[in-house]
């Protein structure tokens, strides 16, 4: 089995726990610094695409997972420089870990279709 070449995505999945300084914001207030602070940052780099996770009633250590996926780590870098610029970053939330990765890496490498549960 060969697999046809493509680009490879990275993948980089962000841990992140959130501060006492966003739960005491309202609920409008939280929704209001996503729509004003955080949509922008991600709609000018079209490349990167980002999945939210809830993970706080399974870990003590983050509270959520966000799974940034794109081909163009210039702009995934690009948004974390923006990131670091406002108040989701250290007051908001806390930056726990992140996790780069590449998905069937192995498969592009060897040549081989990737294994899949489905």
């Amino acid at each position: 089995m060969t697999t046809t070449a493509k680009a490879l995505d990275c993948v980089y999945f962000m841990l992140v726990k959130t501060t006492i300084a966003w739960l005491q914001l309202s609920v409008k207030e939280r929704f209001e610094f996503l729509e004003t602070t955080i949509t922008p940052i991600l709609k000018k780099y079209p490349s990167v695409k980002m999945r939210f996770f809830d993970s706080e009633a399974f870990s003590g250590h983050y509270t959520d997972v966000l799974m940034w996926e794109t081909s163009e780590v210039k702009d995934y870098q690009f948004i974390v420089e923006e990131l670091r610029e406002t108040l989701f970053w250290g007051t908001y939330f806390e930056i726990v870990e992140i996790i780069p990765a590449i998905e069937n890496a192995y498969a592009f490498y060897y040549k081989v279709d990737p294994l899949s549960g489905a």
